[in-house]
């Protein structure tokens, strides 16, 4: 078959599976799909980046997706100020102290010859900024805390319009994947692919535990959106007349037009990061990082930095995570640190990628989307099937109860069967790279 007749055909299936949940099911669950989809198809991008690209097994996407997420609180959240009187100013310092100790350190193993000397300077710098960063930090962060703790207790934000968070969790995430890649790039692929899942973790602890920092696992809601809240639409006279002419009640079209506005956000967004992909890969610098992946020692025999460059896309790569991450956090409008499992947003992310295609950035799209349409959609059509099975049984019997109570599960069933059919019959994806 034709490739550019395969595109459109799948493309053209997810579209229908879309307009079959609204015409079937109902248009809220519809644009549901199709928002998560977009953001979904966008992580896929980035992780195609750094493993269709250049072949480096990240294993740490919901690290990245997390401090977008945070990113949005940091930046759109108003600042608390009786937080920042109790002890803002003395944390940021305490912080600063702890970063100027690590640069020390790293200045003095840098320009000292090795030896007991160094050895000496080196735990005292540590120990001396370790015990100054504690004696700041430790006071200055229960006093925060203690400010209002059921609705603040924390230094809040800097009040800006969200969107500029959807960069800066871009950056945020950048600058992570900077200081990472300076450490784990150098480790061997299955060695690396355990460095990230570990410092992704730790990300995540650090945003469940410091209430300081956004609330922790007390969450952060009602964040600031793009777009009215669906209440205050239902407010508007004139959008209740106008919902009203198109046959609405106010509430469902309050709902559907929120959706619809994200929908055009995300899409928009979409497009410009497949045009920039799309011309990074048949531009000189993508055939070099495929040239990377496909034969590093050749690479380097060439002249090419290899090092500089796995760095380069890993960053790149999770900057795009980072990104995804404030806009879902943006559109959820709550930042929930305890949901981020890599269940969902390491493993759902990497079968998008394999099963839409390693390589082709159409393919991830494609992927994101039609992965995220049967997260979705199994377990409701798991359950149908359970009642459907379990029809010929007495209510209370053990078995329908059990094989009803099991109807969840078909989620990871059904992941694990996509990914042993692709594997067999398709091992390249749907949409493998050219």
């Amino acid at each position: 078959m034709n490739d550019t007749v395969k595109t459109t055909a799948l493309f053209g299936l997810v579209a229908v599976l879309i307009l079959g949940t609204g015409f079937f099911q109902s248009w809220n669950s519809a644009l549901g799909i199709l928002n998560m989809g977009l953001i979904s198809a966008i992580m896929a991008m980035g992780v195609n980046l750094q493993w269709g690209f250049a072949g480096l097994f990240n294993v740490g996407i919901m690290g990245f997706v997390g401090l977008g997420g945070l990113a949005t609180v940091l930046v759109s959240m108003p600042p608390v100020p009786a937080a920042w009187a109790a002890g803002g100013v003395n944390i940021w310092v305490a912080l600063l102290v702890g970063a100027l100790s690590l640069a020390a350190v790293i200045l003095v193993r840098s320009r000292m010859p090795q030896g007991n000397l160094r050895a000496v300077v080196t735990w005292v710098l540590l120990i001396a900024g370790f015990a100054i960063y504690r004696s700041l930090f430790d006071p200055a962060r229960d006093a925060i805390e203690k400010v209002n703790p059921a609705l603040e207790g924390y230094l809040g934000g800097l009040g800006l319009p969200v969107l500029l968070a959807w960069p800066v969790g871009g950056l945020l995430a950048a600058g992570a994947a900077w200081i990472i890649g300076k450490t784990a790039l150098g480790l061997r692929s299955d060695y690396l692919a355990i460095a990230t899942l570990g410092i992704a973790e730790i990300m995540i602890a650090i945003m469940k535990n410091e209430d300081w920092l956004a609330r922790g696992v007390k969450n952060v809601n009602g964040l600031p959106r793009p777009l009215p809240y669906e209440i205050d639409l239902q407010a508007d006279p004139s959008f209740v007349e106008k919902a009203a002419s198109f046959g609405l009640d106010p509430v469902t079209a309050s709902t559907l037009y929120v959706k619809l506005g994200y929908s055009v956000l995300f899409t928009i967004v979409l497009l410009i990061i497949l045009f920039l992909m799309q011309r990074s890969l048949h531009s000189p610098w993508g055939r070099m990082m495929r040239a990377i992946r496909d034969n590093e020692d050749a690479a380097r025999a060439m002249g090419k930095n290899v090092t500089r460059r796995h760095l380069q896309i890993f960053i790149l790569g999770s900057a795009i995570c980072g990104l995804a991450g404030a806009m879902m956090t943006t559109l959820d409008g709550q930042l929930t640190p305890g949901t981020y499992q890599p269940l969902r947003y390491t493993f759902l992310i990497w079968v998008m990628v394999i099963v839409g295609g390693s390589g082709n950035n159409l393919g991830a799209v494609l992927g994101g989307f039609l992965i995220w349409f049967l997260w979705v959609q199994v377990e409701p059509f798991g359950r149908w099937l359970m009642e459907l099975v379990t029809a010929g049984m007495e209510p209370g019997n053990a078995l329908r109860e059990h094989l009803l109570a099991s109807a969840a599960h078909m989620r990871l069933l059904t992941m694990g069967l996509v990914m042993l059919v692709m594997l067999r019959f398709s091992p390249r994806g749907l949409l493998p790279e050219k």
